[in-house]
C-alpha cells in the first residue's frame, strides 16, 4: 500500500496529494463520522481512488445530504459509497451496528475511528459516562473490538486523535469526573489521549496478524467540531499563538483545508508503511515525535507526549475499559 511515487508529505498537503497515483479497487474502508467535516473529505478522497467506503453516522439524513459528492466521486471512479448508523453515545446502539456488520461478513481492510465530540458541556452518554471519554473513546472501543475479526489480516486501525491530548493524561480513577472538576478541554484531552493508548493496544494485540493501529491529528480546522467553544476564546488562543510565533521570527498560524485536514488519515490509512505507523501517533503526513510532558501546548506545536504511547497505560486502560463496557476483548 505504499505511494507510487513515494512524495514527502507535510501539512499543507491534501488527500489528493497523498492518493496521487494509488489505486484502492478491492480496498474495503470503514470511517466513522460522515456527516460532516473531515470524515466526509475521508469518505470522498478514498472512494474517488476506487475504495468501497462504509460510512457510519449518528444522523443518516444528516450524513445523506452530506454526502452527494462522496457518491459521485464513487461512481465516476469505480468506487463504492454505503450508509450505516452508529451512535458512539449509546453503547445498545454501537452493539447493534457491530452485529448488523458481522452478520453482513464482509472484511474490511482499514478501519478509520474518525467520529468525536469536542469540549462539550458536561453530560453523559445513555450509559452514563462522561461524553467525551464515553462517546470518543468507548464508543469507538466496543464497536472496533467487536468488528476485530472483520480486519483483514495486513488491514489497520486508524484513531483520530489530537494534539490536545495534552490536556489531559487519562484519569482510571476518575474517568467520568466524579471527583475532578469539569473542565472541558482536559476532559477532551483525556478522551483524545485514550484514543492514542487505544491504538497503542490494539497494535500490539493484533500485530501477529499483520494488523496495525495508529493514531493521528489531523491539525487544527475549521468544522462543526468546534461547535462548543467559544469563538472569544478560540481568537484568545490564536492570538496567545501568533505572539508565540511571531518572537520566534514564524508566520502566523493557520488553519488547515478540510482536504488537508484528512490528509492525515488517509496517508496512514492506505500509504504509509504499516511497519512505519504501527503503534504511533501521526500528524502532517509524518510520525509525530515524542515530546516532554510538560511541554507547551499550542495548536501548531507537534509530537506527542509520552504518557500517550506507554504501554503499561495502554493495558491499563483497556483492562477499565472492558470494566466498564461490562465486555471483555
Amino acid at each position: 500500500m505504499t505511494n507510487i511515487l513515494d512524495a514527502t508529505f507535510g501539512a499543507t498537503s491534501t488527500t489528493d496529494d497523498v492518493l496521487s497515483g494509488v489505486n484502492l479497487k478491492g480496498k474495503r474502508i470503514l470511517v466513522t463520522g460522515v456527516s460532516a467535516g473531515i470524515g466526509v473529505e475521508t469518505a470522498r478522497s478514498l472512494a474517488a481512488h476506487g475504495a468501497q467506503v462504509v460510512g457510519a453516522a449518528r444522523d443518516l439524513n444528516k450524513a445523506e445530504g452530506a454526502t452527494t459528492q462522496v457518491r459521485k466521486d464513487a461512481a465516476a471512479n469505480g468506487g463504492s459509497f454505503e450508509l450505516i448508523e452508529l451512535d458512539l453515545a449509546n453503547l445498545n446502539r454501537v452493539r447493534a451496528c457491530a452485529h448488523g456488520l458481522l452478520a453482513k461478513g464482509e472484511p474490511f481492510d482499514v478501519v478509520i475511528a474518525n467520529a468525536g465530540v469536542m469540549a462539550t458541556p458536561f453530560g453523559h452518554t445513555a450509559d452514563g459516562f462522561e461524553t467525551q471519554f464515553g462517546t470518543n473513546h468507548l464508543g469507538h472501543f466496543v464497536l472496533v473490538n467487536r468488528i476485530a475479526s472483520l480486519i483483514r489480516d495486513g488491514g489497520r486501525l486508524i484513531n483520530l486523535s489530537s494534539s490536545g491530548h495534552r490536556y489531559g493524561n487519562v484519569d482510571l480513577d476518575d474517568p467520568n469526573f466524579e471527583r475532578t472538576p469539569y473542565e472541558p478541554f482536559v476532559a477532551y484531552g483525556r478522551s483524545k489521549t485514550a484514543n492514542i493508548l487505544f491504538a497503542v493496544a490494539f497494535d500490539e494485540r493484533h500485530r501477529s496478524r499483520g494488523i496495525r493501529a495508529a493514531a493521528v491529528h489531523p491539525g487544527g480546522i475549521h468544522t462543526e467540531l468546534g461547535r462548543y467553544v467559544d469563538p472569544s476564546r478560540l481568537e484568545k488562543i490564536i492570538e496567545q499563538m501568533n505572539q508565540q510565533l511571531a518572537a520566534e521570527g514564524k508566520a502566523p498560524f493557520q488553519l488547515k483545508t478540510v482536504p488537508q485536514g484528512a490528509a492525515t488519515s488517509v496517508w496512514a490509512g492506505v500509504v504509509a508503511s504499516a511497519d512505519e505507523i504501527g503503534g504511533r501517533y501521526c500528524e502532517n503526513c509524518h510520525v509525530g515525535k515524542t515530546v516532554p510532558d510538560d511541554a507547551t501546548i499550542t495548536a501548531v506545536s507537534q509530537g506527542v507526549r509520552g504518557y500517550a504511547l506507554d504501554a503499561k497505560s495502554a493495558a491499563a486502560l483497556w483492562k477499565k475499559s472492558e470494566e466498564l463496557v461490562g465486555e471483555s476483548f
